[in-house]
């Protein structure tokens, strides 16, 4: 892949993202992240299939999701369990 279909590839990402997703630090809902969290893990899985090349910003854009979520489950058990 050159580097211009690289570049193509992540500013169409990256709009996709602008147009579909919420930023992590603005979810509130455990189920909101998780739905982020699959439709992102299938955008990942389709881009390596078609073009196998991800851009890096999807893996740190799920790690923050992820991380999101660790935070909301924590809270939530926390809760639970006082």
């Amino acid at each position: 892949m050159s580097a211009y279909e690289a570049k193509k590839l992540e500013m169409e990402l990256k709009q996709f993202i602008a147009r579909n997703f919420e930023k992590p630090a603005n979810c509130r809902n455990l189920d909101q992240i998780q739905f982020y969290v699959k439709e992102l893990c299938s955008k990942i899985e389709e881009l390596d299939k078609r073009f196998s090349h991800v851009p890096d910003f999807a893996y740190t854009l799920l790690a923050q999701y992820n991380a999101r979520q660790n935070a909301l489950l924590h809270v939530e058990f926390k809760t639970s369990y006082q």
